[in-house]
């Protein structure tokens, strides 16, 4: 039985993604307020990635910014270029839902407040110049 166990993990790791990548889970912004940032950035140049950031005035912009810096700092110490690297793949999914709140409305109603958070993700890749 061990064996088995063995040679899936040997597989796992055979067709595991090699590309340098960051990960920010629980953030506590919404993911399509993320989204509108990521969609920007993705198929560009990173360093070219890092500046658009720089001049956005959205909220999520210097936490994409920290993370795109990550994943490029990743990249280096795997061997890669940072001048060659592109942003392939990015992600912002819905996180965990971490403050529910009540709102007093009129006739004795109320709605919800909900506080959202998603969990973003970056993958370069290194682009032949």
């Amino acid at each position: 039985m061990s064996k088995r166990i063995r040679e899936k993990a040997l597989k796992r790791k055979e067709n595991a993604d090699k590309r340098p990548s960051a990960y920010l889970p629980n953030v506590k912004i919404s993911s399509s307020k993320v989204g509108l940032v990521l969609d920007v950035i993705r198929g560009k140049n990173a360093e070219l990635a890092v500046a658009m950031l720089d001049n956005m005035p959205n909220a999520s912009a210097p936490i994409v910014k920290k993370l795109l810096l990550s994943a490029m700092a990743n990249a280096e110490n795997k061997g890669m270029d940072r001048s060659n690297l592109k942003v392939v793949e990015t992600y912002a999914t819905q996180g965990p839902i971490y403050n529910k709140k009540l709102n007093v409305r009129g006739r004795g109603r109320a709605d919800v407040i909900i506080r959202r958070s998603s969990h973003i993700r970056i993958i370069l890749d290194q682009v032949e110049a």
